[in-house]
């Protein structure tokens, strides 16, 4: 793969930079070139006023500043200069380095460099005679407060999440992390939309060469809106075509510095709390933030609880079926005579049985979803009543049918991160059960497992620690050791057995384990 990068960036054609437009310090025919890069847009807002006999004007979008600060700190303080006769470049510079007491303080000399700047929450001086334009940082828009994450709910840990806008998670993050080798990388995603997005690392554990890959797919990604992360994570993954992903999301800023502490990248989007980690490997869906808060022996148990759910939730339908239509005589004679009394009362075959009740659940979760919260849990008062009882009484659908989706379904909320894979996969064991019985049924796992062992991630394994196996990387997999045997060694990603990312000579973090 990374052999790759330079030959697809020499393969795909360029096209040439757009030329960039000067500000010409001539007032009114920059103000007229702003008003046509923005049309009839209400919310320009250009503010002309006069300093020192020169005209000046200020410019920002309403909404994105606070319009009290900038009468205040701005325009007021403009408004009352004395010193006539100056030349207009000494006065913008003394505006600049006097007036203007903002953290954030720009100049800029184009108008692609302007625009972009106040349509981000600056406000912009011009003056008449000055070919530039001094900026400040007066962003004001509302954002929503730092709350608990909705979809990474812990017994144990920090109650923060990460929100919509991009700055504060970034101080989220270097709270928590208070290193200087914590570096937060800037760039711009989206022809239109011109989207930030920050690369979250530490200097001196990641690999230069997985950073330089995120780094090139981000530069080259061709999409011209980007409005959530998960636009730009299909640019990210390795295989198109694979129901599991190279590439995951948290909304945890404790997570996430778990992962970068491991030389992964994290990948924030302004204008949304779902963040980016790459590379993700398999036996990290079955990891969670409580594992590593409470005791080791009761996490070992659960992460085994979860491998085992997992299967259940794939394999357990298909057996099922497979069983039910193919060899009814492993059945114990008790459970037989349920079966047979089931089967004879429901007019379906049983591979159908079990497609139709799956269809219905996923049409009622979905439903459940999207409907509003307040009549929401009239959506599984429903679907109880009508697939859990009603259905079996009239003689639909079979009593031990209804055990096994419930069964399943409970299994596979356990595991929110796998949910999309694990039902694609359930419905695929389900047919290979009903048409070619236990054989189909095995014949789907070993497929299943060579798949997922021959996939690579970033050059890394897809399921390692296990494959290719390493024993000192096990303590943290099926089990989870204490922190006092995890806490001896620094574990890098970069470092797991079977990794081919090339070594960096300049890090000294870089060590096979």
């Amino acid at each position: 793969m990374w052999d790759n990068v330079q030959k697809r960036n020499q393969e795909k054609k360029i096209s040439p930079p757009k030329a960039s437009t000067p500000i010409k310090g001539i007032l009114m025919d920059d103000l007229v070139q702003l008003r046509t890069l923005f049309g009839v847009s209400a919310d320009l807002t250009i503010r002309r006023l006069t300093v020192c006999g020169y005209s000046a004007a200020v410019v920002s979008i309403e909404g994105m500043v606070d319009r009290h600060i900038m009468a205040n700190a701005v325009i007021l303080p403009m408004t009352g200069l004395s010193g006539e006769g100056q030349p207009p470049e000494q006065l913008m510079s003394r505006i600049r380095d006097e007036v203007l007491g903002f953290t954030d303080l720009l100049q800029v000399t184009t108008m692609e460099e302007l625009t972009n700047l106040i349509t981000s929450g600056f406000a912009a001086v011009l003056m008449d005679g000055v070919p530039f334009a001094v900026l400040g940082g007066l962003q004001a828009f509302m954002i929503r407060g730092i709350n608990e994450p909705s979809t990474e709910v812990t017994v144990r840990g920090s109650r923060e999440g990460f929100t919509e806008a991009i700055r504060v998670n970034m101080s989220m993050i270097r709270r928590r992390m208070k290193t200087p080798e914590l570096t937060f990388e800037m760039l711009s995603v989206g022809d239109s939309s011109q989207t930030a997005v920050c690369l979250c690392y530490m200097r001196d554990r990641v690999s230069a060469s997985l950073l330089n890959d995120v780094r090139a797919h981000l530069q080259d990604c061709p999409l011209d809106v980007v409005l959530e992360s998960g636009y730009i994570q299909p640019f990210l993954e390795n295989r198109q075509r694979s129901l599991f992903a190279s590439v995951d999301t948290t909304e945890r800023p404790d997570t996430l510095c778990g992962k970068i502490a491991e030389g992964r990248i994290g990948v924030m989007v302004d204008g949304t709390p779902f963040v980016l980690v790459v590379p993700y490997l398999f036996v990290e869906h079955f990891q969670s933030m409580d594992d590593y808060t409470q005791n080791p022996i009761y996490a070992s148990f659960i992460r085994i609880v979860k491998y085992v759910a997992f299967f259940i939730s794939i394999l357990l339908p298909g057996l099922y079926v497979a069983v039910g239509t193919h060899h009814p005589e492993m059945f114990p004679p008790t459970l037989l005579m349920t079966f047979l009394n089931s089967d004879h009362s429901t007019p379906f075959p049983l591979i159908f049985e079990a497609i139709l009740i799956h269809f219905l659940f996923e049409i009622m979760r979905e439903a459940g979803l999207r409907f509003p919260k307040s009549v929401g849990h009239a959506v599984s008062i429903v679907g109880a009543l009508v697939i859990g009882e009603s259905a079996v009484r009239a003689g639909i659908i079979g009593a031990p049918m209804v055990i096994i989706v419930a069964l399943t379904t409970l299994s596979s909320f356990v595991l929110p991160t796998l949910y999309g894979p694990i039902t694609i996969l359930r419905f695929i064991f389900i047919v290979l059960g009903g048409v070619l019985g236990l054989y189909g049924v095995v014949l789907g796992t070993v497929l299943f497992l060579c798949s997922i062992c021959a996939m690579n991630v970033d050059s890394i394994p897809y399921l390692a620690p296990i494959s290719p196996f390493s024993l000192k990387a096990m303590r943290d997999v099926f089990i989870r050791a204490d922190w006092r045997i995890l806490g001896r060694r620094r574990f890098l990603v970069q470092n797991v057995v079977g990794s081919k990312i090339p070594d960096d000579q300049d890090n000294p973090n870089r060590k096979k384990n």
